[in-house]
């Protein structure tokens, strides 16, 4: 089960399911820590006329989850025909503060009635099972979680009057499955403390009349220690819960701004804001881009993509940067200060505290040490830092910032080339599943080192900028002679420098293609790069019926069977588009865009959260969801549609 909405503020991110079940919990990092781990459920239920329902847990409930268009606040809606209630739930994570804030609206469409509305909790602190401590807190009258530095305290209202019941208890221990089964009867049992696999449950009570709405404000503190969590537990009661969701729905939209969007339908415009924000919900305070806060893919792999991969987060930061937003980018870079290697790369990914992050690339291969680097990813922070520079003209911060991440990158990308063919030496490719000399790769690398040429002339590093420069026209040369494939119209994927000679890996990939375009190795017309892409296209895109483009040949991560070379991604796809949007010489050649962004828009969940792939046959959602990248692959084909359109004549 995916994830149908992510919300943040830097610290604390809590992701909700397709039932509006909070799944996912993040602190104090967004992206690190989770403590609810997917597996857990923070349960919400109703009690009326004897009878207990769980959201979560019971079908007969008719739930869609979606999304506010311009602030980062949920809107689901819940109703229970039988039970004769409708819920209406807006839940926000606070700008400024580790604050996690619901508000429902519940109706009654039944009788005059008593209705109790329910919150069950229970956490996996720490990602540990069990050394928690449940208690119910007379000083800030909540329920508060505990195991050494993480706390969370929960507290609720109806019309603001404080809750009337509670329990605390265990969880998946000796047979118990959990204090949410206390509220069966409609009472709870107000037992004050429990420690191991531990849990709770808190009971808003009130009566109703027939029709009569009543609002209830749920809110999770999260902190180190259990007197902050209590001056949070203060200060929403001080502004009141009410203001804070207010005031944070006025700020997301003090972020987004304004904008045209041309020709563009409003679903295009709707979805494009709420890429942004959830872009920005995957951002750290310290700086890191997580690429996916969707835990669930635990129970089907061995890890989940709760990491910043330099890769996807330098793409992310560049589209941010293209939108308005220069701040990410800066915090992002100053992340790769402090985790770029001595010799100048990346290694494969990060947690979001600055340490490394799993890999499955090996340091030692065939007898041989090896590098376990995507050097792509070291081309493309360089890439982003030219960009920030470019858009902010802060000579004081390039300064700063040029030995430590571009001057080193650059060193190490000029250094790290195969004297046989001008190319870089082989490393990992994009989707972390070959190791060799790589087309994208390669015209990654020529882009950066001419970027870093750029920076190096703005810096007055003359020196610099003559060697990069060169080093760049070499290596674009090289990619020319050596990985096009002029028989059959197309860049191959890599090449590997074998003791009997040089040997060909002839995989159709569609980031050959990208890679050759995006970073400028041939003019837009060029003829090899348009037979390129209609090879690419034609060929990664048949048995596809939903739709879409998929990776490469053969691909078979997540792959359902059928006619398909793989399942579409929404990132390829988009790629595809951003390549017809460069080409188009009147507004009528941007016809397939739309068609695109329609396509893009039809495969996304109501609350706008969009995929890594998609089913060939069907659309549906394939692999995590939200995958930040695919946003920021929309969000920046839409800015690139909207500034093509602005240069292109009317007729």
């Amino acid at each position: 089960m995916s994830r149908s909405i992510v919300l943040s503020n830097g610290q604390l991110a809590v992701a909700l399911d397709n039932r509006g079940a909070v799944r996912d919990i993040y602190f104090p990092h967004v992206g690190q820590e989770d403590h609810v781990r997917g597996h857990y459920v923070h349960r919400v239920g109703i009690w009326v006329d004897g009878r207990l329902s769980w959201l979560s847990d019971d079908p007969a409930w008719q739930i869609t989850v979606g999304c506010e268009d311009e602030a980062l606040q949920s809107a689901i809606t819940a109703k229970h025909e039988q039970l004769g209630i409708e819920l209406t739930f807006t839940d926000m994570v606070y700008s400024d503060r580790p604050v996690f804030i619901r508000r429902i609206t519940v109706r009654n469409l039944g009788q005059k009635r008593a209705i109790k509305l329910y919150f069950a909790h229970q956490y996996e602190i720490y990602k540990s099972h069990g050394s928690d401590t449940a208690y119910f807190d007379p000083i800030s009258h909540s329920i508060i979680h505990y195991k050494g530095r993480r706390v969370f305290l929960m507290n609720a209202t109806l019309d603001d009057e404080p809750f009337q019941d509670f329990a605390t208890g265990r969880m998946n221990f000796q047979g118990k499955e959990g204090s949410h089964k206390d509220a069966e009867d409609g009472q709870l049992s107000k037992n004050p403390i429990e420690h191991g696999p531990a849990d709770s449950v808190l009971g808003v009570y009130g009566e109703y009349d027939s029709q009569q709405v009543r609002v209830a404000h749920y809110w999770i503190a999260a902190a180190q220690f259990i007197q902050e969590a209590q001056e949070l537990n203060t200060y929403i009661i001080k502004k009141s819960a009410e203001y804070l969701v207010r005031n944070a729905d006025d700020l997301w939209k003090e972020w987004l701004g304004t904008r045209e969007f041309a020709d563009l339908p409003d679903q295009h415009a709707a979805l494009f804001k709420k890429s942004l924000m959830y872009m920005r919900a995957h951002v750290d305070q310290d700086g890191g881009i997580i690429a996916s806060l969707d835990s669930d893919i635990l129970q089907f792999a061995l890890d989940t993509y709760s990491y910043i991969w330099p890769r996807d987060a330098s793409m992310i930061a560049q589209v941010l940067i293209e939108a308005g937003d220069t701040v990410i980018a800066k915090r992002f870079l100053e992340f790769c200060r402090h985790t770029i290697t001595k010799n100048g790369y990346f290694l494969h990914k990060y947690l979001p505290d600055m340490s490394l992050g799993s890999s499955w690339h090996p340091w030692w291969k065939d007898g041989e040490m090896q590098l376990p680097i995507q050097e792509d990813e070291t081309a493309l922070v360089v890439l982003t830092a030219a960009r920030e520079f470019e858009s902010a003209k802060d000579i004081e911060w390039l300064e700063m910032n040029y030995e430590p991440i571009v001057e080193r990158a650059a060193n190490f990308m000029l250094d790290y080339r195969d004297p046989a063919t001008g190319l870089p030496q082989p490393s990992y490719d994009l989707w972390e599943r070959k190791r060799g000399v790589l087309t994208f790769t390669c015209a990654a690398t020529s882009a950066a080192l001419s970027a870093a040429a750029d920076l190096s002339a703005a810096v007055g590093k003359k020196e610099n900028e003559k060697k990069y420069r060169t080093a760049a026209s070499e290596i674009r040369e090289a990619i020319i002679k050596n990985l096009w494939d002029e028989k059959n119209g197309y860049f191959v994927n890599m090449l590997e420098n074998t003791k009997n000679g040089i040997v060909y890996d002839r995989t159709l990939d569609a980031s050959s293609a990208y890679g050759i375009f995006a970073f400028g190795m041939l003019p837009v017309d060029d003829p090899r790069l348009e037979r390129a892409w209609q090879t690419t296209v034609i060929r990664l895109s048949e048995g596809i019926s939903a739709g879409g483009i998929a990776r490469f040949e053969d691909d078979d991560y997540y792959r359902i069977p059928g006619p398909s070379q793989g399942n579409p991604w929404i990132v390829t796809t988009l790629w595809y588009a951003e390549y017809l949007i460069a080409r188009a010489k009147k507004r009528s050649d941007l016809a397939r865009v739309r068609e695109t962004f329609d396509w893009v828009v039809r495969h996304a969940q109501p609350s706008g959260v969009l995929s890594e792939q998609q089913h060939p046959q069907t659309g549906e959602q394939v692999s995590v969801a939200p995958l930040a990248w695919s946003h920021a692959a929309y969000v920046n084909a839409v800015l690139l549609y909207l500034k093509k359109m602005k240069e292109l004549p009317a007729l």
